[in-house]
């Protein structure tokens, strides 16, 4: 992999840039650096709690960083245009946060968050919200219909100030002990969530860099989409699970600051 061809950096948020509501060292100097050598950088994190302008005012707010809405292809907003382009207007019924629900309505979905309800598709995101109300009804209708389940993304967990806290794929695991039914995940490691972002710059998949912390999401994001990948060692995956993985990163670093360094040795093109 040669580091100084590498325009568009495609970057997980949680255990990546950032834990809870610190960043972690160097993350603002790789942004910074990026910027410098004239790439991209964009953030294609499976965490569906935040809209993407809920993103872009978290980041100046919290973290002290300028960015765009354009700049975050989430799960959430991956989601709402692959349910607007395969349901359109049809009711479909939503387990997920207030900013996930605002975000799907913003793509003209007809969203229903509570029963009766009959809808084509259910869809269940990473719900810092959760109830156990909220999971009766998705239960319930899981049970009483066979339309599609959706999930935005398989993470079992999201990293926390204090370690990991379960995230979409774990609140999933949850309704599928209860109903049987297995969701489709929509998010990482999906392909498409690169070619979005190759199809959004215009960049090849040759100038293309994944990062992330995640083997089974990040990583094989990044080679489901045939890019180069870097797996950052300040989250949820360790040294030791790289003798027993599938999913080999081309690149594993301490941290965003390790990426700084790396950059700055080999150059820019």
């Amino acid at each position: 992999m040669d580091l100084a061809q590498k325009k568009l950096f495609l970057f997980d948020i949680d255990g990546t840039l950032a834990v809870g509501d610190a960043l972690l060292p160097g993350a603002a100097a790789l942004l910074e650096e990026i910027a410098r050598r004239g790439g991209t950088s964009l953030f294609i994190t499976n965490n569906s709690t935040r809209s993407q302008q809920d993103y872009v005012k978290r980041f100046e707010e919290v973290f002290g960083l300028h960015t765009h809405a354009s700049q975050f292809v989430t799960a959430s907003y991956l989601t709402a245009r692959y349910l607007k382009q395969t349901y359109g207007t049809a009711p479909i019924y939503v387990q997920g946060t207030r900013s996930f629900v605002q975000e799907l309505q913003t793509f003209g979905l007809n969203v229903h968050t509570e029963l009766p309800c009959e809808p084509v598709c259910i869809v269940v995101g990473y719900d810092s919200e959760l109830t156990y109300g909220k999971l009766s009804r998705t239960a319930q209708l899981l049970q009483q219909t066979t339309v599609p389940f959706y999930g935005t993304n398989p993470d079992l967990r999201c990293p926390s100030s204090f370690g990991f806290v379960p995230d979409c794929g774990a609140i999933c695991a949850m309704l599928t002990q209860t109903t049987d039914r297995i969701p489709t995940y929509l998010g990482k490691p999906s392909a498409q969530v690169v070619a979005a972002c190759l199809e959004q710059t215009g960049y090849s998949g040759q100038q293309t860099l994944v990062v992330g912390d995640r083997l089974y999401t990040d990583i094989a994001c990044g080679q489901a989409a045939k890019v180069d990948t870097c797996l950052f060692l300040c989250g949820e995956a360790c040294e030791k699970d790289l003798q027993t993985t599938q999913f080999i990163p081309d690149l594993v670093l301490e941290g965003p600051q390790a990426l700084v360094e790396a950059m700055r040795t080999v150059g820019s093109p």
